[in-house]
């Protein structure tokens, strides 16, 4: 007779307890979540990577929406300053025709409709912005005022206005022309003795 051998029974299957993993089902379970893990860790570099490019898109697009803001405002301000520096010698031109008119013309009618042209002109400019350089009297200062002519006055005054110069805001629309003192003949004379 035959005898009979008893049944395999896996040694290492019979030496854990119940409810573990085999040692090669948790050495796949380790690698398998370590692979897992590298591909979640690479996904969120990837995340982090979307994240930081749709940020500088967005901060791009704020800074365009706000240079183009910008350029368009600059445009406007850019095209007022050019209509009122046009204006500029319309305005000196009535003010010397008013300036120049005969006294026996003083009652005229139209003579006043001229002046209220005049004062039309000078409230558009105001509105504008446009401010007239302060430069009779004044120290004279190359930025604000061209000199065109010397004369006999304090030395670095300003002692006449030729034409007028205009400022829209803080720029320079047109700088005043200006005869500066170059000093007294008799002061001059002083200094020498």
């Amino acid at each position: 007779m035959r005898e009979e051998q008893p049944p395999f029974v896996d040694r290492r299957a019979a030496s854990q307890p119940e409810g573990e993993p085999r040692d090669d089902t948790k050495e796949a379970m380790t690698t398998e979540s370590k692979s897992l893990e590298a591909q979640l860790e690479e996904e969120r570099e990837k995340a982090q990577g979307y994240l930081a490019s749709w940020q500088r898109a967005a901060a791009d697009h704020q800074n365009y929406k706000r240079r183009v803001e910008q350029e368009r405002e600059d445009s406007a301000r850019l095209g007022a300053a050019a209509l009122m520096f046009n204006l500029l010698p319309l305005v000196d031109d009535l003010e010397r025709a008013l300036d120049n008119v005969d006294v026996r013309l003083a009652g005229m009618t139209w003579l006043d409709g001229i002046r209220l042209i005049l004062r039309k002109f000078q409230a558009l400019l105001d509105m504008n912005g446009v401010t007239e350089i302060q430069a009779d009297g004044q120290s004279f200062d190359p930025n604000v005022h061209e000199a065109v002519m010397f004369g006999e006055g304090e030395e670095g005054k300003v002692i006449g206005v030729a034409q007028k110069g205009y400022r829209l805001g803080d720029r320079v629309l047109r700088p005043a022309m200006v005869i500066v003192g170059k000093g007294d003949k008799a002061s001059e004379q002083d200094s020498t003795q």
